[in-house]
């Protein structure tokens, strides 16, 4: 199936949390409708946050606490929370069928796929998140994807394919300097014998992949996903139709691109440009 919520299996200190500001909502006699505007957030944040499917900000925290004067129950069973540093609940499934698998298929026309970008490359879109990130958040979501990093040179069995379009690697994120380390890294990467990085021209005007971005990977137990990214969300694909249409496309963009040479060759044309 497509899991619309893409969420993780919650820890229990998420649903012990749900379940507290639950019960003072229903002992103040207040429906998640009612309650939500007085909070300040959405009716799907509260029940995100009762059902123990979202990690509550301290402002969702201040403000049920006040609002449901909880005698200091919301705050204190906040400060027991648990997660994952740095990785958004939607996206921790994902992450952990990444750890393992046996080759990962990435296509990206948005930026740099984050297990190829360099530090100040991160920090720029860290930094112009919005809402704004404070910098102990900005700092632990760093930490979060070096980590995820370590996959590309810790898993040498793996094989990893990425397709970036050509306008992603030229817009020039964070700047000149942090340009010329982002495309000297990807040309690094490319020289492993377990990564295949290809351009997708910026003059080829129709392909395969003109539906977005896409990630796709292969279990040890020889079964497929893919995965799914929007603004605020992202979606877990098992549904092995769904899946077989996306390794389709795949296929069909590694023909269109640029072959492995010429992507290295129009990086170091870049590089040199920079």
């Amino acid at each position: 199936m497509t899991d619309g919520d893409a969420e993780p299996e919650t820890s229990d200190s998420l649903k012990a949390f749900g379940e507290v500001v639950k019960a003072f909502r229903k002992r103040a006699r207040l429906t998640q409708e009612q309650f939500a505007p007085q909070v300040k957030f959405s009716v799907e944040t509260v029940s995100s946050v009762e059902q123990g499917r979202r990690f509550p900000s301290p402002d969702f925290v201040d403000r049920a606490e006040e609002v449901l004067d909880a005698f200091g129950t919301i705050k204190g069973a906040a400060k027991h929370l648990s997660r994952e540093p740095g990785l958004a609940n939607w996206f921790r499934r994902w992450a952990a069928l990444e750890a393992k698998a046996l080759c990962l298929y990435t296509y990206e026309n948005r930026f740099i796929p984050g297990l190829l970008q360099v530090e100040g490359y991160q920090r720029t879109l860290f930094e112009e998140q919005l809402p704004p990130m404070g910098d102990a958040e900005i700092e632990e979501n760093l930490v979060a994807r070096m980590k995820r990093q370590k996959l590309l040179t810790e898993r040498v069995n793996t094989a990893y394919s990425f397709i970036i379009e050509e306008h992603v690697l030229r817009k020039g994120t964070g700047g000149p300097e942090v340009h010329r380390q982002q495309i000297e890294h990807i040309l690094k990467m490319s020289e492993r014998r377990n990564i295949e990085i290809q351009v997708m021209e910026q003059k080829r005007l129709h392909h395969a992949g003109l539906a977005g971005s896409m990630r796709l990977l292969e279990t040890p137990q020889n079964r497929w996903f893919g995965y799914s990214e929007g603004q605020e969300s992202g979606v877990l694909i098992s549904d092995a139709k769904v899946v077989g249409i996306l390794q389709m496309r795949y296929a069909r963009m590694r023909s269109q691109a640029l072959t492995l040479e010429d992507s290295q060759s129009l990086l170091r044309q870049m590089r040199g440009a920079t």
